[in-house]
């Protein structure tokens, strides 16, 4: 243990893991997944599944990396007996780790370049919807300037992670977790309090029940999912540095309650402000670079609460990119026996090959703006293919694995060694066995058809 590394306090743990959970699904996906799909009803459903499915799901990936010590691929291949089908998933969710990290720094590098554009001035004025449309376009199709971006948010994830589990990871979410909460609170107490700001309220508060719908639902469980990173073995990982002392169900449910906060308050900060600038909440994945710099130039202090924005972004990015790039590194320290450094040097220049051809698909590369065989974008299709599918999966046979392979009365015993109290024991058993696979389930056949057989 002491030669992989180890959290040196509770506290430090539940901070980066809430840092890993944490991240763009939070700030930049949730608001206009909420905006998009009705609202107060929407959020509601979301928070039900977060804890309905997305904590039963993390308690298995901690105690799972917890009673083995290993990341994803050691795990299964040590319980599993080293059958290939297990060993199969393990490879998936380091993969899945690699390819998000890759892509994920894309977006993260965006908010880098909105961050420089703020603070010089560009929104300080109110500009039409025309004009920020082209300085977005411009941007993102600027290939050496996104190039340049992605390989910022790659090194300052790679600086963290390089310093290991304690001197790395848990210092720097020591650090930057309270600065993200201090900046929220204040973001949403600034845009509850603008003129305008009670339409986006009542839209946010109070649940329309009419607009509840199947594919709503399915939509609330996927952004759970999303939301809290499951599927992809960073909690596997992090569970893997824990002490046999630690309560993994209290744990998981303090990470998993700062997740749910941080989605909940990152609404209260962009929709009302959407409301009181007049501006449409169905906005989708434009929302934080188009419309809300449309907002800054006419919202009083809109300055300082667009740089205060994006700065927040940035530190929740970078939380996530730091567990994320964990993983595939934890593997090749374990199964390959390399340094830490080495292993983050090797992860890190890959991942930024890798996820050059993202951040070249929106305009920089007609190609990769546009793949012939499935006519979207090569970002738009890793980011489906590996953020939504493959998370799926990855959570489906997680779910799968501790309750029908491994088995719930073992995972139930590693949750309560050195007496700790596991009060939900036949609520979790039950849904880890029944419910979360049967939603998961549904989750990845719903991706699967809108994505890719739905006209």
């Amino acid at each position: 243990m002491s030669t992989r590394g180890a959290w040196s306090s509770r506290a430090g743990f539940i901070l980066a893991g809430a840092g890993s959970a944490i991240g763009l699904g939070n700030i930049w996906r949730f608001p206009y997944m909420t905006g998009d799909n009705g609202g107060a009803v929407f959020a509601l459903v979301f928070l039900i599944f977060c804890f309905l499915i997305g904590y039963p799901v993390m308690i298995a990936e901690l105690t799972l990396g917890r009673h083995t010590q290993k990341n994803p691929v050691g795990m299964f291949n040590s319980l599993s007996g080293g059958r290939p089908l297990w060993k199969l998933v393990g490879g998936l969710c380091v993969l899945s780790g690699f390819i998000i990290f890759s892509w994920y720094s894309v977006i993260a590098g965006w908010v880098v370049g909105y961050v420089y554009k703020t603070a010089v001035g560009t929104f300080e004025t109110q500009l039409s919807n025309e004009a920020i449309d082209r300085i977005f376009s411009s941007f993102v199709s600027n290939g050496p300037v996104v190039m340049l971006l992605h390989a910022v948010m790659i090194f300052m994830a790679a600086f963290v992670v390089s310093g290991g589990v304690k001197g790395g990871i848990e210092k720097f979410s020591k650090w930057l977790m309270p600065v993200l909460f201090a900046l929220l609170i204040l973001l949403a107490i600034r845009s509850v309090t603008l003129d305008g700001a009670m339409e986006g309220l009542r839209f946010y508060l109070y649940p329309d029940f009419s607009k509840v719908s199947g594919v709503m639902v399915l939509k609330a469980m996927g952004q759970a999912l999303f939301s809290l990173s499951l599927g992809m073995g960073t909690m596997i990982t992090y569970g893997s540095y824990l002490s046999k002392k630690e309560n993994i169900a209290t744990s998981a449910a303090w990470i998993t309650s700062f997740d749910v906060l941080v989605s909940i308050l990152a609404g209260f900060v962009i929709l009302p402000a959407v409301a009181a600038m007049h501006q449409s909440y169905a906005q989708g994945p434009d929302l934080i670079f188009k419309v809300l710099p449309s907002i800054f130039g006419s919202m009083p202090g809109g300055y300082f609460f667009g740089l205060g924005f994006f700065t927040l972004v940035i530190i929740a990015a970078l939380t996530s990119t730091v567990s994320i790039l964990e993983v595939p590194v934890a593997y090749f320290v374990d199964e390959r026996g390399w340094s830490r450094k080495q292993a983050v040097a090797f992860v890190a220049s890959l991942a930024w090959l890798i996820g050059t051809p993202a951040a070249l698909s929106h305009g920089a590369t007609e190609f990769l703006t546009r793949l012939p065989a499935i006519g979207i974008s090569f970002f738009d299709f890793i980011s489906t293919a590996f953020g939504d599918i493959s998370l799926s999966i990855g959570a489906f046979f997680i779910a799968v694995f501790i309750a029908w392979i491994w088995g719930v009365s073992k995972a139930s015993n590693e949750i309560e060694s050195e007496g700790n109290s596991f009060v939900i024991r036949g609520i979790w058993s039950f849904l880890i066995k029944f419910v979360a696979p049967i939603i998961i389930l549904a989750v990845f056949l719903y991706t699967i058809w809108t994505t890719f057989l739905a006209s």
